[in-house]
C-alpha cells in the first residue's frame, strides 16, 4: 500500500528510529508498505519514519536497484562528491550538499540474513541520505547556517509555519 509522507514538522522525522527486534507479520507489511511508497516516479530512497514508523529500515529504488534494509549500518565510505540533494519530506527545495562517493550499508532482511548493498554516485548519496533519517536527521541540517535559512525560508512560504 502506498502510504502518505510525513512532512518537515512532523516530530517522527526529528526522533531516532528504534532498531527492529520483532521480525513479525507487522514489519512484513511495514517494508511492503515502504516498497510500493518508494516505487512511485520521481522517489529514490524512502526511510520509515517518512511514512509514519518509528523503525529502523529504509527502501532504495535508484540506478537499477530495488530493495530495502532493516537496521542498516553504514560501513564503507570513501572518496567525495558534491551534488543537488533533496528531500521528499521537505518538499519544493533542493541545496548543493557534500556526500561520500562510495558507501557499503549492511543490515538484514525479513529473514533476518544479511543484507549488504554498496553504491556510487547518486545510490551512494542515497544510502547516506536515508540513514540519516534514522537517525533523525535531515540534509537540511548539514548546510550552513545561510543556505540553511534560505532553505526555511522558502520552505515556510510553501508549507506554512507546521515545517518548523
Amino acid at each position: 500500500m502506498i502510504r502518505q509522507l510525513r512532512l518537515l514538522g512532523d516530530p517522527v522525522l526529528r526522533t531516532p528510529c528504534d532498531p527492529v527486534t520483532s521480525f513479525d507479520e507487522a514489519l512484513a507489511r511495514l517494508v511492503s508498505d515502504l516498497l510500493d511508497t518508494v516505487q512511485v516516479p520521481g522517489r529514490a530512497g524512502l526511510a520509515a519514519n517518512q511514512i509514519g514508523s518509528s523503525l529502523a529500515l529504509f527502501a532504495y529504488n535508484l540506478d537499477g536497484q530495488f530493495g530495502y534494509v532493516i537496521n542498516p549500518r553504514i560501513t564503507g565510505l570513501s572518496g567525495s562528491q558534491e551534488g543537488l540533494e533533496a528531500c521528499l519530506s521537505v518538499p519544493g527545495v533542493s541545496a548543493m550538499r557534500r556526500r561520500a562517493a562510495q558507501v557499503t550499508v549492511a543490515g538484514l532482511d525479513l529473514q533476518q540474513q544479511p543484507v549488504t548493498i554498496s553504491g556510487t554516485g547518486e545510490l551512494a548519496r542515497c544510502l547516506q541520505h536515508e540513514t540519516d533519517h534514522l537517525r533523525g536527521e535531515l540534509y537540511i541540517d548539514q548546510l550552513d547556517p545561510a543556505e540553511r535559512g534560505a532553505i526555511m525560508r522558502e520552505v515556510n512560504v510553501r508549507m506554512g509555519p507546521a515545517a518548523r
